[in-house]
C-alpha cells in the first residue's frame, strides 16, 4: 500500500463521524488487547493514537476519562506505562464482540412476532435490549433468541412477506451502511496492491471495527429473513468480515519498529 493510498484510505475512514478520541480508544482496546492480561503500552498506543491524527493532550485527557470511567487500568513498568481493560470493561467487551466479529454467514432464518399488553408495558429502548425491533405501536420483531416478555403474545415464524422486510429498512440504519459500503471498497482495492505494515494494519483494522461497530450495536440483530434482500447491512457485513481477514491483528510487540 502506497503511502498516498494508506493515507487517503485512512482519511475516508476518519472522514466518516464518530471518532471521538475515548470511544477509539475502547474500540483500540477491545480489537487489539482484549484477551485476559493483554496491555498496550504507551507509546504503542500514542503511536496508534498519532497515526490517526490525535493530538497527545487528547490522548492524556481520554485516557483519563476512561481511567475514572473504571474502563482501563493503567500501572507504570519501569519507565513504561502500560494500559488494560478492567474485568467489568472486558466483560462489556466480549459481549459487543460477538455482534461485531459475527460471521455474516451465521444467521438464524426464524424469527418472533409479539405482541405486548399495552403500549406501557416496556419502553422501546427496553425492548431493543432484549432484541426486539419495533413494527407498530405494541408489535414487536425479533430473533429466536430475543427475550419476550412473559406477557406478550408471541408468534414465530421462518417467512416474512416482501412488504414487511422493506418496512424494517429505515430501521436498520441502511442509510448510514450505505455510507460506510464505497470506503470499504476502497480499502479493498488498495489492499488488493500492497500490503501495509503493522502500524497501519492496526490503524486501518481499528478504524474499520470503529465506523461498524457504531453501527450495527444501535440495533437489534435480525435474521436476514426479516429484512431487505439487498439490505445494506449485510453488504457492508461480508466487506467488513473480509477485510478483518485481510488485515488479521498485529502484535503488539511489532507495531513499534524496531
Amino acid at each position: 500500500m502506497t503511502p498516498e493510498t494508506y493515507q487517503q484510505t485512512k482519511t475516508a475512514l476518519l472522514a466518516l463521524g464518530g471518532q471521538r478520541v475515548w470511544s477509539l480508544m475502547v474500540t483500540i482496546f477491545g480489537d487489539l488487547a482484549q484477551p485476559e492480561g493483554s496491555t498496550i503500552d504507551g507509546p504503542v498506543l500514542s503511536a496508534i493514537m498519532a497515526e490517526v491524527d490525535v493530538r497527545p493532550e487528547a490522548v492524556r485527557v481520554a485516557l483519563h476519562r476512561l481511567r475514572n470511567d473504571g474502563w482501563i487500568a493503567s500501572q507504570k513498568q519501569g519507565r513504561t506505562r502500560r494500559h488494560a481493560l478492567t474485568l467489568t470493561s472486558r466483560e462489556e467487551t466480549l459481549q459487543a464482540s460477538a455482534r461485531i466479529y459475527a460471521s455474516p454467514t451465521d444467521r438464524e432464518a426464524n424469527w418472533q412476532l409479539i405482541l405486548l399488553e399495552d403500549s406501557s408495558t416496556l419502553t422501546r429502548d427496553e425492548m431493543a435490549l432484549r432484541g426486539f425491533t419495533p413494527v407498530l405501536p405494541r408489535v414487536y420483531l425479533g430473533g429466536p433468541n430475543a427475550c419476550a416478555p412473559t406477557s406478550a403474545l408471541t408468534v414465530n415464524g421462518n417467512a416474512a412477506p416482501s412488504w414487511l422486510r422493506q418496512q424494517m429498512a429505515p430501521q436498520m440504519l441502511e442509510d448510514e451502511y450505505s455510507a460506510l459500503i464505497p470506503v470499504l471498497q476502497n480499502v479493498e482495492r488498495a489492499l488488493s496492491h500492497n500490503r501495509p505494515n503493522h502500524l497501519q494494519t492496526a490503524v486501518l483494522r481499528c478504524l474499520i471495527v470503529h465506523n461498524w461497530r457504531r453501527i450495527v450495536l444501535r440495533h437489534p440483530a435480525l435474521p436476514l429473513t426479516l429484512l431487505p434482500e439487498k439490505w445494506a447491512g449485510q453488504r457492508c457485513h461480508v466487506l467488513v468480515d473480509k477485510l478483518l481477514r485481510d488485515l488479521p491483528r498485529p502484535p503488539l510487540s511489532h507495531i513499534l519498529p524496531s
